[in-house]
């Protein structure tokens, strides 16, 4: 790509927050990285840089400093596997030995105490933050947090097939994927162990709860390729990114890529509003606190997604907003077409023809600093 793309502000109706100790937090991060040995010295030196201890501070910014420090630390290690096992290394090619090696890593997380994977640093980082989450989590928070991990490993070895390849998806395989490749959903156990409260099952479970869930999922991945196209694309590797799968299907530009994607998490996240107010008004405190952790989640990665030089890049400047969206480019109450996520619109009634999405005061509004 000759050319930078410039991204615009994005709509972002979410107030941002960080926790008052997120320094404390990411530096602690990085000592955790640095004594485990996550990654190739040069991909740890990186990893530290990107203020990973920042972006857990900002989705839990009321939550137990301790649980924060797990998510942070958490964070880095999934990087670790993204970056350091699949992306840089041969694994990342060959689908069949990955899917061994991220069994053998999943039997750690169920069990740190097997003896696998001995001598192997993101194994014992994965051990670590095994022990660390048993003491903060009940056993069905436990079970959740190795059930998502298993559906990340999966979208992974998706992944690693369409790179062994080099091909692109289609749109809505790709959004299937990304719903879980971007390891979001592991999150959020974490979410509720940061407040001390277990969501009931009969609420958590529930189809308009986890459709909440995965739409916080699609707009943070959507915002997150939004961000990353600048690096992934000038990168000398293979890459899946929504703009390039836009790019592929429709025979888009990447401009005319950016304008579709924004459009497609600008729907997404006015229908999460909407879905969002509706649960809260009827659940129980602990589905409302919930509900504004998603919230944070999502605002927070988009807080760290416009400022980390993990997507900023530096040496090679990407072309990110300083600032956010109070209005939506594409509020449409009609289903994005996109068969995996299409029943989300199914939840929710019909809107009376005269109401519309009520913005926030102002065009435009500041990102929050550090």
């Amino acid at each position: 790509m000759e050319h930078g793309l410039m991204v615009p502000p994005v709509f972002s109706p979410i107030p941002p927050a960080i926790h008052p100790r997120h320094r404390q937090i990411n530096d602690r991060t990085g000592a955790w990285a640095t004594a485990f040995g996550i990654g190739s010295e040069e991909l740890r030196r990186k990893l530290i840089a990107h203020d990973i201890g920042t972006f857990a501070a900002r989705v839990l910014p009321e939550g137990r400093e301790e649980v924060v420090s797990i998510l942070a630390d958490f964070i880095i290690w999934l990087f670790g596997v993204d970056d350091g096992l699949c992306e840089e290394g041969e694994l990342g090619k060959d689908p069949a030995e990955l899917v061994g090696e991220l069994s053998r890593m999943l039997r750690v997380a169920q069990n740190p105490e097997v003896p696998m994977l001995t001598l192997d640093p993101l194994a014992a980082g994965l051990r670590d933050l095994r022990r660390r989450v048993s003491r903060y989590a009940t056993p069905s928070q436990e079970a959740r947090w190795v059930d998502a991990l298993r559906e990340y490993f999966l979208s992974v070895v998706w992944e690693a097939s369409h790179r062994s390849h080099e091909t692109v998806p289609d749109l809505n395989d790709y959004t299937l994927m990304r719903l879980y490749d971007g390891a979001t959903s592991v999150v959020l156990p974490l979410l509720e162990m940061g407040h001390g409260y277990e969501l009931h099952p009969n609420e958590r479970d529930s189809t308009a709860v986890r459709a909440a869930a995965e739409m916080a999922y699609f707009i943070i991945t959507w915002d997150n390729d939004l961000f990353s196209y600048h690096k992934e694309s000038r990168a000398q590797q293979y890459y899946l990114n929504v703009l390039r799968v836009l790019e592929h299907e429709q025979e888009l530009s990447p401009a005319d890529a950016l304008t579709e994607a924004v459009a497609q998490r600008d729907r997404v996240m006015c229908l999460f509003l909407r879905l969002r107010d509706q649960l809260a008004a009827t659940g129980s405190p602990q589905l409302r606190q919930y509900l504004e952790s998603l919230g944070s989640f999502i605002r927070g990665a988009q807080d760290w997604g416009i400022s980390s030089r993990r997507y900023t890049t530096p040496d090679d400047p990407a072309d990110l907003p300083s600032t956010f969206r109070d209005t939506p480019t594409d509020d449409s109450r009609e289903a994005l077409d996109i068969p995996a996520v299409a029943w989300w619109w199914d939840l929710l009634p019909e809107l009376p023809e005269n109401e519309t999405f009520q913005p926030l005061s102002g065009a435009i509004r500041t990102a929050a600093s550090v």
